[in-house]
């Protein structure tokens, strides 16, 4: 079994593992949510941050299982600022395909909030297949299926970077070695035996992120880089 095989293989067994553990949080909306002030929302409101992120294989549309929580986390590592969130609008699909056209939607949706809203900063990120969709729009070359990247001119307005499970593990690469641009501003998460970025054989590290710490590690690294 080639390694692509054996990725889509555990993917999907991971998805049916999160299902089944009922870990599935009922999705956000797909515009942006408010977290301690003025979102980025149809309204044309301009939040301070924003939060944008892709969540994992099998999930319904929203932020999902580590999004969920760490907006909330940001928030409260930036309580004097106004912090948003928008859930990427992808398929999410088992077979990994949807990265790419994820990828094309977050660097969309990126490139018109920044227009909108001039002073918005962004944290950026993805869990699970979510960190195949950021890889993807911070211009990782064979990091998934095609897709739009985020502009050049605008890569001054991503503060950081956050994923949680990259796919990009099973290369043995990283976004830090991966680009010159993002690697400074990002940090990876991926828990001992996860077989999604580490090749093990435990599929519920795959599913530990919103729980043993490392989001609240992803809030404080992000707020730093906001205020930094």
């Amino acid at each position: 079994m080639n390694k692509r095989r054996k990725r889509n293989v555990a993917t999907v067994g991971i998805c049916a593992a999160v299902v089944a553990a009922g870990a599935v949080i009922t999705p956000q909306a797909f515009a942006g949510t408010l977290f301690g002030g003025a979102a980025t929302t149809a309204a044309g409101e301009c939040s301070d941050v924003e939060l944008v992120f892709a969540r994992g294989t099998g999930e319904p549309q929203g932020l999902g299982i580590v999004g969920r929580p760490l907006a909330r986390e940001l928030a409260a590592e930036l309580p004097d600022l106004a912090v948003g969130s928008f859930a990427v609008v992808y398929a999410a699909a088992s077979n990994q395909r949807s990265a790419g056209p994820g990828a094309t939607n977050m660097s969309r949706h990126i490139t018109e909030v920044a227009a909108d809203c001039p002073d918005t900063r962004f944290v950026i990120g993805g869990y699970s297949q979510g960190a195949s969709v950021t890889d993807i729009a911070i211009g990782i070359r064979g990091a998934g299926t095609a897709g739009e990247a985020i502009p050049q001119r605008l890569a001054d307005r991503v503060a950081a970077v956050v994923v949680f499970g990259n796919p990009l593990g099973l290369q043995r690469r990283t976004i830090a070695g991966s680009s010159a641009v993002f690697g400074p501003k990002a940090k990876e998460f991926c828990n001992t035996g996860d077989p999604v970025c580490g090749g093990g054989g435990n599929f519920a590290a795959h599913l530990a992120y919103p729980r043993n710490g490392s989001v609240q590690q992803a809030a404080a690294f992000a707020a730093s880089k906001i205020a930094g």
